[in-house]
């Protein structure tokens, strides 16, 4: 159940999810070679415009996004949080990965979204 953006809107994130796939943090480059063609049996897109939102990847065959989450996280756990409640509004579960992770080991990064996508949806 995804709810529509204004028409204001709308051109506005999808280009911005556009140059935000063009121009990937480290961290996710590194996490979207994991997640491309299917490799987890599911598709996962990049950059993603959700409602007002831009996820950093997303599965929409089982309604899951996955937000690569930087140091600045930290800081805006609450706002997140909101974030996370307003997207599982919309139909969709979250897994944050932290970037730390990524860079240090791509596998259990993979791992934590692998647990996700097998949980039963709620």
């Amino acid at each position: 159940m995804r709810r529509a953006v204004s028409a204001q809107l709308a051109p506005l994130l999808h280009a911005r999810a556009s140059a935000k796939r063009a121009a990937p943090t480290t961290s996710e480059a590194l996490l979207w070679e994991a997640l491309r063609g299917a490799q987890l049996g599911v598709g996962f897109r990049r950059q993603v415009p959700i409602g007002r939102f831009i996820v950093d990847f997303c599965a929409p065959s089982v309604g899951l996004v996955v937000e690569v989450d930087g140091g600045y996280h930290t800081a805006q756990r609450r706002a997140d949080a909101k974030r996370d409640a307003r997207l599982g509004r919309l139909g969709f579960s979250v897994v944050r990965v932290p970037a730390e992770l990524v860079l240090r080991d791509v596998a259990a990064s993979v791992a934590l979204i692998a647990a996700a996508i097998a949980r039963p949806a709620s």
